[in-house]
């Protein structure tokens, strides 16, 4: 399931990827260092909003979606989990009210409401795309996602053209969501239908669910402190040289990811599920491997390429800032990922999701202080310190207390031939003259992923060129 995933969501991430990049290119073109900085606020609010009220369903259909799909084709936790969709919803308004009435400036003001206003559809769209990965509908999932990312982009690039502002893009995914509804509603609605609301599964599903939601929003406080606290002390600009470097670094780590995260998620969940202890420990392990051999290198090479990418990618006032921040951020994303997309996994297949929540304390905490002790001395340097300063408590965090609930293996050779092959890859990358631009970022990229390309190769490392073999070997075999 997981290599059928890895493979059946690339399309996905390539193409989120690119939409990723067009993202930064054109909003930090289309609106002014100020406006990047609205909407950057704007999407924090969203997301708090969106994981403070319905994360906790969305993961309680992920996660129970396997063993309920048995009884009665998941239509009575179909049922449940919509019902309480709607009943969630009814927060929305009260939100939106609330950031009316805030005294905020006109264009953050927008930005908020565009935000709270997207997160309605993007909710039943997000319920709908979580049940078709637990049940392995890769196609079904990878389509809804490709429409969000690639229709949300160009509706909201639309937008700011018109001149919205930094509501734009917010607005943008809004539409793009809630024009996928009328072509994944009619089946959901089907199934929910043939089951019954049952409150009995309410407190199973709020038991796992909550804790999730709670950590997640404690994630998010230590995503997005820093920009809160960076308009505060400083302004809005700062936050939008801020959220440039930071998207262009995080976005790019994120893709992988994300990628290896919808494919390996499910697939964990049904290897214990299925064949228990032994056939989860050489799923996580396998995944692991993946993971570290794609990820070490992409975080080094974002690092490696700072300048000419962000001279390349973002606009003219933008461009130096953000180079300056990409190096810190990819150590950030990379630190995140592994946290978010690998140990965390040991909290919700073991359901112990309440110890996930105070795996994630210490790092918000932590972050929360170093922000306000370190911002007001060194400006937007304190904010980079403290980012990966409080991500890497996080993962150390959480890999200590999840081996409390599912003990997941640490591929530590692989993890030292990633490093090392990465080290590689960063003394001749280093040796390639700053040409600027294009020119550079083409001929590093090239070089840089020759070299790690050929060192993994050689090392076999994560067996990954004996697994490349066999397929091959399978490929030409006769039928």
């Amino acid at each position: 399931m997981f290599w059928r995933g890895v493979v059946g969501y690339l399309p996905v991430n390539v193409v989120q990827g690119i939409v990723g990049l067009l993202t930064i290119v054109t909003f930090t073109r289309l609106l002014t260092p100020a406006q990047f900085g609205d909407y950057a606020l704007g999407f924090s609010v969203m997301s708090l909003t969106h994981t403070a009220a319905f994360t906790w369903n969305e993961a309680a259909m992920a996660r129970f979606w396997a063993a309920e799909e048995g009884l009665d084709a998941g239509a009575a936790h179909s049922a449940t989990v919509y019902g309480v969709w709607a009943l969630l919803a009814a927060a929305l308004p009260v939100a939106g009210l609330v950031a009316w009435l805030w005294p905020l400036h006109e264009g953050l003001r927008w930005a908020v409401l565009a935000g709270l206003a997207a997160t309605l559809p993007r909710t039943i769209a997000k319920l709908a795309q979580e049940r078709r990965r637990a049940a392995g509908e890769v196609r079904a999932a990878a389509l809804l996602d490709v429409w969000q990312t690639a229709g949300g982009f160009a509706i909201g690039a639309g937008l700011a053209l018109a001149g919205v502002g930094g509501a734009a893009p917010l607005a943008g995914a809004g539409i793009a969501a809630a024009a996928a509804l009328p072509f994944i509603l009619p089946a959901e609605r089907l199934r929910a239908r043939a089951g019954r609301f049952d409150r009995s599964r309410i407190g199973s599903h709020a038991a796992y669910g909550l804790p999730v939601a709670m950590s997640l929003i404690l994630a998010l406080v230590l995503a997005t402190t820093d920009r809160f606290l960076l308009a505060a002390f400083l302004d809005q600009t700062a936050v939008g040289l801020y959220h440039a470097g930071y998207s262009l670094a995080n976005r790019t780590l994120d893709v992988v990811f994300i990628w290896l995260g919808a494919a390996g998620g499910p697939a964990l969940i049904m290897a214990l599920e299925r064949g228990g202890q032994p056939a989860l420990k050489d799923a996580a392990r396998e995944q692991a491997q993946l993971m570290l051999l794609l990820t070490v290198p992409a975080a080094t090479g974002l690092a490696l390429v700072a300048q000419p990418l962000a001279q390349l990618m973002i606009g003219g006032p933008l461009a130096a800032g953000a180079a300056h921040v990409m190096p810190w951020i990819a150590l950030s994303g990379l630190l995140a990922g592994l946290t978010t997309h690998y140990f965390h996994q040991a909290f919700t297949l073991g359901k112990r999701t309440l110890m996930l929540m105070v795996a994630m304390l210490a790092p918000a905490a932590a972050n929360l202080v170093l922000n306000l002790i370190l911002i007001p001395r060194l400006g937007l340097d304190g904010a980079l310190i403290a980012t990966p300063a409080s991500y890497a408590l996080g993962l150390a965090a959480s890999a200590l207390i999840g081996r409390r609930s599912v003990s997941l293996p640490v591929p530590w050779l692989t993890l030292l031939q990633a490093a090392g092959a990465s080290l590689a890859m960063a003394v001749v990358v280093n040796r390639i003259p700053a040409l600027g631009g294009l020119p550079e970022l083409a001929l590093k990229a090239v070089a840089g992923g020759l070299v790690y390309g050929l060192i993994v190769a050689a090392l076999d490392a994560g067996s990954l060129r004996t697994r490349a073999l066999d397929v091959l070997r399978l490929r030409r075999s006769p039928a």
